[in-house]
């Protein structure tokens, strides 16, 4: 069935991690392994200073982030929070965006979202709309702590997935003051209606059906099913899914911690997402200023659209002409690095 395909087609298992690596206490008792290798796709900047930085959510989870700062910069610096895409880890598309704001004078953070890539949470391969909602306000709340950062001003920036998850942070999260999208889905909306709301009732019933009773033979099992693995092409897929190969699975954006790259979601993932909007109180997130950036060509602009239209002003939406939704991931010719510079400048300006 088309729409339980799509359901399913989104999962992963841990893989390797490079051989420099630091264990790191988790609120379980256990260690996690954080490496410290460069391992990411895109090259170091020498114009900023990074590290690798670890804290929890409310839910007790540890979090592995990169924190990037513009060397030598003083006083008290404006500050972004960077996640996605949904399946993606930080050492892909969230920290080039990431690396790139810090050039540009933002102390900026990306994180692996719970139960994926570096970060804790068991089990693994499985995502959560309010507990990776929560992800984005824990990543405020280390920022905050910082001694070179204005609590004042924190801004978020939500790539794929992870834009709606950012729009949702944002609503229910008043200490955001400036949020971004870029090539935004909204999980909630695709996994319940499929692309363009193509699913019927009827099927929605019928997935969930099948989702149900894969709980019982998770339990049976004692461990939990995973759907078939993320990007392979067979032939004769749509061109949305080729471009999503392109980058995960070539050498472009293949990362091994990456769901997209190199496994497969737990098959009940969608359960929640079916049953939870993320968008319910986008209206909420006025009077604070929101930025829609979205490629002309991209198969997910309608979410970008149908957002903008639900929020309150002050709002934008800026499309970008020719580029698809897997072109904002990584192409710096591509992505509107000078819009989102000044959006956060003027957003987030010392008062």
């Amino acid at each position: 069935m088309k729409a339980f395909a799509l359901s399913a087609a989104l999962i992963l298992a841990l893989s390797p991690l490079a051989a420099s690596a630091q264990d790191v206490p988790t609120s379980g008792g256990n260690t996690m392994t954080l490496t410290q290798d460069w391992d990411k796709v895109f090259p170091r900047s020498d114009k900023v200073d990074h590290r690798k930085v670890t804290f929890k959510n409310r839910y007790g989870i540890t979090l592995a982030a990169d924190l990037y700062q513009p060397k030598n910069a003083s006083g008290k610096l404006a500050a972004i929070a960077v996640g996605g895409p949904f399946g993606a880890v930080k050492e892909q598309s969230s920290g080039l965006y990431a690396q790139t704001m810090a050039e540009r004078g933002f102390v900026t953070l990306a994180f692996d979202p719970s139960y994926t890539g570096e970060s804790g949470g068991e089990p693994r391969n499985v995502a959560s709309p309010d507990i990776n909602t929560e992800d984005f306000s824990a990543a405020v709340d280390f920022l905050g702590l910082q001694a070179n950062v204005d609590r004042e001003r924190i801004g978020i920036l939500g790539i794929c997935g992870w834009g709606g998850m950012a729009l949702n942070a944002a609503a229910v999260d008043k200490r955001v003051k400036a949020i971004a999208t870029s090539t935004m889905y909204d999980m909630t909306r695709v996994m319940s209606k499929g692309y363009n709301d193509g699913v019927t009732l009827e099927q929605r019933t019928q997935i969930l059906e099948q989702l149900s009773r894969q709980r019982w033979q998770d339990a049976e099992k004692g461990a939990p099913a995973h759907g078939p693995a993320m990007n392979e092409l067979k032939g004769g897929e749509a061109q949305f899914l080729v471009d999503y190969h392109d980058y995960y699975k070539t050498p472009r954006g293949f990362h091994p911690r990456s769901v997209n790259s190199n496994g497969s979601w737990r098959l009940t993932n969608p359960l929640s997402f079916m049953n939870m909007p993320l968008l319910t109180y986008i209206k909420e997130i006025a009077p604070r200023p929101i930025l829609f950036i979205h490629g002309e060509k991209a198969h997910s602009r309608y979410f970008s659209e149908t957002a903008y239209a639900a929020a309150v002003q002050p709002k934008e939406l800026m499309i970008i002409p020719g580029a698809n939704h897997t072109d904002l991931y990584d192409r710096v010719d591509v992505i509107p690095f000078d819009k989102l510079t000044a959006f956060f400048r003027q957003n987030l300006a010392a008062q």
